[in-house]
């Protein structure tokens, strides 16, 4: 039988939590001191003279420009991206697939920490100093923007590849090794099902990410819309960037549709 709860209990149960208090204040002051100490002005946002000049630099990106021949070249630049979105995807999900197997500790607990090292020294770069160097070491255009999203991303996603095969039910893989089979028909059979799905999802959300930032390495000299916006900014030619942005959004957005329909298919599939 239950022994019924006295008032002091159920006080206790039913006051507040003292760490969730001390978090929150501890946050809040956080904030405030970033405030201070940053002394951001923001009151000058809503200024009548800062709103106008607001409004008079939005006003001059109507209308863009939609003449055929600069949305041809809109979406030349908005195919150029897409293209080094996903080779850069691409390598990385190679690449940190390739770093999580040890960086998950199937090679050995020496191997470990030196993946792991590996992959927090790729992902801990931004993409923006990858591209500046790759831009240095491969010369402008799209291929160096390539090559900056595959290093940062691998980074990111042989961690995230990491993480799953650690989290992976190891029964099935010692099953079929007990059954005779390989260590690599063991992994493959046992527990590379398990984990595909999650890993795919994994991969196609850093595709959508990597969409945003291909077109944002553009203005390192990248290639595709990034750089195209870069240029027609810099010249005041807001019409033309307005495109621009409209190419960018549009892109995203099919990805986006994109990747979420290849997300819901791979859940039954695997589930």
């Amino acid at each position: 039988m239950r022994e019924p709860i006295c008032g002091d209990d159920l006080g206790r149960a039913a006051g507040p939590c003292l760490t969730c208090v001390a978090v929150l204040v501890v946050i809040a002051a956080a904030v405030v001191a970033s405030f201070v100490y940053l002394a951001i002005d923001y009151r000058a946002l809503l200024t009548g003279e800062s709103l106008r000049a607001m409004g008079r630099f939005i006003a001059e990106f109507h209308p863009p420009d939609l003449t055929p021949a600069f949305v041809a070249k809109a979406a030349w630049g908005a195919l150029q991206t897409l293209a080094v979105s996903a080779l850069g995807t691409l390598l990385a999900v190679i690449g940190g697939g390739v770093l999580a197997l040890p960086a998950s500790g199937r090679f050995g607990t020496a191997a470990r920490p030196v993946a792991r090292f590996a992959l927090n020294w790729l992902r801990s770069v931004p993409e923006l100093v990858w591209a500046a160097l790759m831009v240095l070491a491969a010369g402008l255009g799209p291929f160096a923007g390539a090559l900056a999203l595959a290093l940062h991303t691998t980074g990111v996603l042989g961690r995230l590849f990491a993480e799953t095969l650690e989290n992976a039910p190891r029964a099935p893989e010692a099953a079929l090794a007990a059954a005779g089979s390989g260590p690599v028909a063991a992994f493959a059979y046992g527990t590379l099902p398990g984990v595909v799905a999650q890993a795919s999802a994994y991969s196609l959300y850093r595709w959508e990410m990597n969409i945003r930032m291909a077109a944002v390495l553009g203005f390192v000299g990248a290639g595709g819309l990034g750089q195209m916006l870069y240029f027609h900014l810099s010249i005041f030619q807001q019409a033309q960037a307005a495109t621009v942005l409209l190419a960018m959004f549009v892109l995203v957005f099919t990805v986006d549709a994109l990747s979420g329909r290849l997300r819901r298919g791979l859940a039954p599939a695997y589930a």
